[in-house]
C-alpha cells in the first residue's frame, strides 16, 4: 500500500504489531457477512498496514463468479460498510489481493484445486503455507467443509514455521447435542488450538474494557460482588425486523438461541468472572467457563416465573413477524426473551441478572447495568427531603462506547434534596484515535493466534446447558405463553413481572 495513504485512518492497534503473511480462504465470499462485515474489516486492516504486503484473500463460493465479480462486489461493501471513507487507489490495492474460487462441498476435486492454488500461492507470494480458513456460511455446512479439508490435508499446516487456523461463526450448534457433535467432527480435523469461534460482541471496544474496567481499577473490583450489588441487567436491543431476508434463519433460531446463549451470556461471563491467572486467552477462558457452569439449569416451574418470551406485532410501516418473509403464519418463534439467572458461585450467589433481547424495540443498543444496594443506613429522613435514587454503573457497549457511574448530590440550595448525577466516560471524546470495528479486532487476533476473545469449545458447551433447560420448558409445557408486544416499545410489559417487586424494573436506557 503506497506509504502517503499508510496509516491514513488513526492508528487504533498502536501496541499491535503487522499480522504474519498468510493466505485468507473466505468461505461464503458471495454472502452478506462478507460484503458487510468481513470485507471491510480487512480493508481498514490493511489501510493501516496490519495486513502482510503478502497477505492474500480467496473468496470461495458455489456460485459461478469470476475474479471480476468477486471484485465488483466486495468493492461495493467497502464502499458502503468500512467506517473509512475508501480512496480509489487504495481500494483497488485491495481489491488485487483477491481472488476467487468455484468449490462446491460436494465436489472433492474442487477442494483438491483449492489445495493446488494454495501451494502455488505459497510459492509465488511468499505466505509459507500459512492459512487462515474463515466459515462464513450457514452452520449447516461447517461439518462438511471441514469434513473436506480434512481429507485434502488442508487442515494442517504445509510447514513446520506455518499456521492453519479456522475461525467459525456463530451459532454454534442449535442445542448441547448438535454443537457436541459440531465440536467433535471438527476436533477430528483440527486441535482446539487451531479454533477460533468468533462472537463479535466480544470484539466491541468497551467489552473488550470491561478486563480492564475490572482488573486494573482497585476502586471498582472489590464491589462487584454480592455483599454490594442488588442486581445485574443485560440489555442488547434492536430496532430491525427480518429486513426481508432473515426470516429463513429466525424460524430456526428464535431470540434465545441468537443473542442469548452467545452474545448475551458471554457478556455476563466477562462481568462476573473471577480474576485470571494471566491475561492469556486460556486464563480468561477458564475463568469464564467457571462462571457459565455456575448457572444452574433452570427447572420447568422456574422457566414459568424466570423467562418471558415475546412476538412483535405490525406497525404502520413494516409488518408483523408472522407475516415476514419466509416466516410461517402460525410462527411460535419468539423475537423478544427476558430471562432470570442466578450464578451460583461464592461472589454473586443470591443476585440475579436479568437477561432481555428483542427486535423491533425502542432504541439500537447494547447496555450491561450494575444496580447496586441501598445504603444501610439512611440519613437524610427528613419531612420533604426529595430522595435520589440506587448506585449504578453503566457500561454501554453499543452506540456511544463508554462507561459511567450515578450516584447521589445535593441540589445547591438550603434544603436537602438529592439527585442522581452522572460520571460519564466515553470513547468518543475521551481518546483521538478512531473507535475500530468488532472484526478488525478479532481478525486481527485471529492472524496474531491470540485466543481470549474467542469462545472454546467447553463455553459452547455450557451454555448450552442453560439455554436447553429454558428451551424445553418452553417446548414441553409451553409456559410461559408466546405474548405480542407493539413495535417501538422496550418489549412485553410482562417482562417487568421477573422482578418479583413492584418498586424494582429495568433501567431506562
Amino acid at each position: 500500500m503506497p506509504e502517503q495513504h499508510r496509516r491514513s485512518v488513526l492508528n487504533v492497534f498502536s501496541e499491535t504489531s503487522e499480522a504474519p503473511p498468510c493466505a485468507v480462504v473466505l468461505f461464503g465470499a458471495t454472502g452478506d457477512l462478507a460484503a458487510h462485515k468481513i470485507a471491510p474489516a480487512l480493508y481498514n486492516l490493511a489501510l493501516e498496514s496490519y495486513l502482510d504486503p503478502h497477505t492474500i484473500i480467496i473468496g470461495v463460493g458455489r456460485r459461478d463468479w469470476t475474479d471480476q465479480t468477486l471484485h465488483d462486489y466486495v468493492a461495493k461493501g467497502v464502499r458502503e460498510h468500512s467506517r473509512a471513507r475508501p480512496e480509489d487507489s487504495t481500494l483497488n490495492e485491495f481489491l488485487s489481493r483477491w481472488q476467487y474460487a468455484r468449490v462446491r462441498l460436494d465436489a472433492p476435486d474442487e477442494f483438491a484445486a483449492l489445495k493446488d492454488r494454495l501451494e502455488q500461492i505459497d510459492t509465488r507470494r511468499g505466505t509459507c503455507g500459512s492459512r487462515l480458513f474463515y466459515l462464513a456460511v450457514a452452520p449447516r455446512f461447517f461439518a462438511p467443509v471441514v469434513e473436506q479439508l480434512a481429507a485434502t490435508g488442508l487442515n494442517r499446516p504445509a510447514c513446520e514455521r506455518a499456521f492453519t487456523r479456522l475461525v467459525v461463526e456463530k451459532p454454534f450448534g442449535r442445542d448441547l447435542p448438535t454443537a457436541r457433535a459440531l465440536n467433535a467432527t471438527i476436533h477430528k480435523a483440527f486441535d482446539e488450538s487451531q479454533v477460533f469461534r468468533i462472537d463479535h460482541y466480544l470484539g466491541k471496544e468497551t467489552v473488550r474494557n470491561i478486563l480492564v474496567f475490572r482488573f486494573a481499577n482497585s476502586i471498582f473490583e472489590p464491589i462487584l460482588n454480592r455483599q454490594y450489588v442488588d442486581n445485574v441487567q443485560i440489555t442488547t436491543a434492536e430496532t430491525v425486523g427480518m429486513e426481508e431476508r432473515r426470516g429463513a434463519y429466525y424460524e430456526t433460531a428464535g431470540a434465545l438461541r441468537d443473542m442469548v446463549q452467545n452474545h448475551m451470556l458471554q457478556l455476563l461471563a466477562l462481568t462476573s468472572m473471577e480474576a485470571p491467572r494471566s491475561m492469556d486467552g486460556e486464563s480468561i477462558r477458564d475463568e469464564k467457563v467457571k462462571v457459565l457452569r455456575s448457572i444452574p439449569p433452570l427447572t420447568p416451574d422456574q422457566v414459568a416465573n424466570s423467562t418471558v418470551r415475546g412476538q412483535y406485532l405490525s406497525s404502520d410501516d413494516a409488518p408483523a413477524y408472522r407475516r415476514e418473509k419466509n416466516v410461517a403464519s402460525d410462527s411460535r418463534t419468539e423475537t423478544y426473551a427476558a430471562v432470570k439467572l442466578y450464578v451460583e458461585n461464592r461472589r454473586w450467589s443470591g443476585v440475579p441478572f436479568y437477561l432481555r433481547t428483542g427486535k423491533r424495540l425502542r432504541r439500537k443498543t447494547s447496555q450491561i447495568v450494575v444496580e447496586f444496594k441501598r445504603e444501610p443506613t439512611n440519613f437524610f429522613t427528613e419531612a420533604g427531603c426529595d430522595m435520589g435514587g440506587v448506585n449504578h454503573l453503566h457500561l454501554r457497549i453499543q452506540p456511544d462506547e463508554g462507561i459511567a457511574i450515578s450516584f447521589d448530590a445535593k441540589v445547591p440550595g438550603e434544603r436537602m434534596l438529592l439527585r442522581p448525577v452522572q460520571m460519564d466516560f466515553a470513547y468518543g471524546s475521551s481518546f483521538s484515535s478512531a473507535t475500530p470495528e468488532a472484526y478488525e479486532h478479532l481478525l486481527l487476533d485471529a492472524f496474531h493466534g491470540e485466543s481470549s476473545l474467542f469462545v472454546r469449545s467447553d463455553e459452547v458447551e455450557a451454555s448450552w446447558r442453560v439455554l436447553d433447560s429454558i428451551r424445553r420448558g418452553w417446548d414441553d409445557t409451553h409456559s410461559p405463553p408466546l405474548v405480542e408486544y407493539a413495535p417501538g416499545t422496550w418489549g412485553p410489559d410482562e417482562a417487568d413481572g421477573l422482578f418479583a417487586d413492584p418498586y424494582k424494573k429495568w433501567h431506562p436506557l
